[in-house]
């Protein structure tokens, strides 16, 4: 396990520390590790290169828009497929499970011309709204719902609790683990989204931070040294809301039966 940990954070020690390199270091061969001159300077050049500010902005209400807005959809139809009586909802659950695997390459063109339609385009609205649900999330919830003891629902209902009152105030509070894992895993792919942002997009003010580093990108050259300092800074907030959320994600994954 320590060496397969090593394999994994060598490609995160490779960027904090070329992060810090000149662009000769940056780009010599073969390469080095460690930089000889250390440009914490790097950090600032990269921040004042573009409004990584808006772009930080934007990355932030676009994660979480898509975090409220998917658990929000998820635990109902999750609820909606494990504990309610609906004709044929092996059937309807079968058919969202099919649906992961169609590559999104396959939506990416009809997902593009309902956004024009809609005149969505360059909007918040077709950052969030295309990912308000998710079929993982839908399943990672429903195997969630199902371990919760079926007594608990009947005394419940004896109480005069409808479902609504059952999956806010006992359902949703014993799957506290699994809600966590789904939200942190929604956020994670809404922050790190490239493809749809740069498709759906055309202006500063709602492009996210992925999409804003690419302008260290040209066809002549890649000014590396700047490209891993952004990439750190959005890396940061990842991290750290990992590390506030990992006991939690270990225990979601477990219950949910995700091993």
């Amino acid at each position: 396990m320590t060496v397969a940990g090593v394999l994994m954070a060598f490609p995160f020690l490779w960027m904090a520390l070329t992060s810090l390199k000149s662009e000769s270091e940056a780009t010599i061969f073969p390469p080095r590790l460690l930089p000889q001159n250390w440009l914490f300077s790097n950090y600032l050049l990269a921040w004042h290169s573009a409004p990584f500010a808006r772009y930080f902005l934007n990355s932030g209400i676009v994660a979480v828009g898509q975090t409220v807005l998917g658990l929000f959809s998820s635990a109902l139809a999750a609820y909606a497929l494990a504990r309610m009586r609906i004709p044929g909802k092996r059937i309807i659950f079968g058919i969202l499970i099919a649906t992961l695997m169609i590559p999104p390459e396959a939506t990416l063109i009809p997902n593009y011309i309902t956004i024009q339609r809609l005149h969505w385009y360059d909007t918040y609205f077709a950052l969030i709204v295309p990912f308000g649900a998710s079929v993982l999330s839908i399943f990672l919830l429903r195997q969630a719902f199902l371990q919760v003891p079926h007594e608990l629902y009947e005394a419940a209902v004896l109480d005069g609790c409808s479902h609504a009152r059952y999956l806010a105030r006992i359902v949703l509070p014993l799957s506290r683990s699994a809600l966590a894992v789904v939200g942190l895993l929604t956020f994670i792919r809404g922050w790190n989204d490239f493809q749809w942002p740069l498709i759906v997009t055309s202006s500063e003010s709602v492009r996210p931070i992925q999409v804003g580093l690419s302008i260290f990108e040209s066809d002549v050259s890649t000014q590396f040294q700047l490209l891993m300092a952004g990439t750190m800074m959005a890396v940061v907030p990842i991290l750290i809301l990992f590390l506030i959320a990992q006991r939690q994600l270990v225990q979601g994954i477990s219950r949910a039966g995700l091993r």
